[in-house]
């Protein structure tokens, strides 16, 4: 009996789960502050070298102390290059002198990439600017090709002035110590809150010749779609045409970093750039739509899903990988609507977090999404579990079968709405308490 004189609604062996999950989640709360490392983080893979290209990094101090925070690429002459980036309506100075570059594609010569950690240089009005043009008049001194080829990248906290001077005297350093074997190095200067280093590589065979491509990533919270808090740089030795390079990078974006979600929110900094040295020795890649191309845009749309899954495995306190699954839309931005609006409601992600499985929380998410969608015709599964069909819950399943299925730490949602053939998956992951404690310790 409960202090009012009714009887608890919450019986037996699920009661007992939840009162061992409130004691799991109050030792946490209870535990030291620090980067735990992520339950869901892979083995960081060797990533090979890439005939081009060159990485150093350095600790200047931007914001950390005692660790690597700037890294510099440099990438040969006759490379392509491709960007992405956010379409915020705050992006950084770095993000919109890349843009502008890349749109120009002034001068010749090689190119070269900085990214500083710690700090976002956005919001920071004129002074930023200011910093995006020392640091690259720095980068075209050491390197000796033009600042319009340098591209720059901070993330951080946002509308704090850049200490830009401390990564300018680190340039002569970073330039002496330039080598092809850097990548890995770079993958963790590149951290901010991230608790693992982020990398993917794939070989493919393109028309008889072996290419390989190797990238990094960082991002762990402040990730939705529109490219989330992120940064990545991916590097191949094939050979591509520049158009072609950036024709298919929209795209393949569209269904990797922007098909995940952490937090809902999408930051002022996010970045993916792809550079292809020419240095495989294949004909050039003209068009994604040859047997050449088709196999090479494969191959970087696994690095892209790798790295972008990366991401949301490092989600802010993330312990579960979340799939959700869309079909039978009546159309395609249907079923992006409801992917989205189930992968950021914070209860259906406290609820996996709780290992309960709350169905009517996915219900929910449908019904505010604004896509069409009708009560009858909607079924809802957890994995291989037929939970909910035709306007009600399934007969044959169990509540235990439910809970059981939420122990595990790669779940899968999958929603059919029965009114067309569009479909759409995102990714995203549970909300803990280690998310709070995260972002309301960011800046001290």
């Amino acid at each position: 009996m409960g202090k009012s004189g009714k009887k608890d609604k919450v019986k037996g062996p699920k009661k007992k789960h939840l009162r061992a999950r409130i004691a799991e989640l109050e030792a946490e709360l209870a535990a030291p502050k620090g980067p735990l490392v992520s339950p869901l983080a892979p083995a960081f893979p060797d990533l090979p070298a890439i005939d081009g290209v060159r990485f150093a990094t350095a600790e200047a101090g931007v914001k950390y102390a005692g660790r690597t925070d700037v890294m510099l690429a440099e990438i040969a002459q006759g490379s392509a290059i491709a960007g992405v980036f956010t379409t915020s309506a705050t992006r950084s100075g770095a993000v919109l002198d890349c843009q502008e570059k890349l749109k120009k594609r002034g001068a010749s010569g090689g190119w070269a990439i900085l990214v500083n950690s710690g700090n976002s240089n956005a919001f920071t009005g004129a002074a930023g600017a200011e910093s995006v043009t020392a640091i690259c008049t720095g980068v075209s001194h050491a390197l000796g090709i033009p600042a319009s080829r340098v591209l720059t990248s901070s993330t951080g906290v946002i509308g704090q002035p850049l200490p830009h001077d401390r990564i300018v005297a680190a340039l002569d350093g970073l330039a002496s110590r330039l080598a092809p074997e850097g990548i890995a190095d770079a993958a963790r200067a590149i951290m901010t809150t991230d608790t693992f280093p982020k990398g993917s590589t794939r070989t493919v065979d393109v028309d008889g010749t072996t290419v390989t491509i190797a990238g990094i990533a960082k991002g762990s919270g402040m990730i939705a779609p529109d490219m989330a808090t992120m940064l990545a740089y991916v590097f191949t030795d094939a050979k591509v045409a520049d158009r072609a390079l950036q024709t298919m990078l929209p795209d393949l974006t569209k269904r990797t970093f922007n098909a995940v979600t952490v937090d809902s929110d999408t930051s002022t900094s996010d970045t993916l750039v792809v550079a292809a040295t020419g240095r495989a020795g294949n004909e050039e890649i003209a068009s994604a739509r040859t047997r050449g191309g088709r196999a090479f845009r494969d191959a970087l749309h696994e690095v892209l899903q790798d790295l972008a899954l990366q991401l949301v495995m490092d989600g802010e306190g993330a312990t579960k990988l979340v799939e959700v699954c869309v079909t039978g839309a009546a159309n395609a931005l249907d079923a992006r609507r409801v992917a989205s609006a189930i992968a950021n409601s914070p209860l259906v992600k406290t609820a996996i977090a709780g290992e309960d499985p709350n169905w009517g929380r996915v219900v929910m998410a449908v019904g505010k999404s604004g896509a069409r969608a009708d009560r009858d015709r909607l079924t809802i599964r957890f994995g291989d579990i037929l939970v909910a069909e035709k306007g009600q819950v399934s007969p044959d399943y169990t509540e235990e079968s439910g809970a059981a299925y939420m122990k595990r730490d790669r779940i899968t949602l999958s929603v059919d709405l029965g009114l067309g053939e569009a479909s759409d998956t995102m990714w995203t992951c549970d909300l803990t308490c280690r998310y709070i404690e995260i972002n309301a310790d960011y800046r001290s």
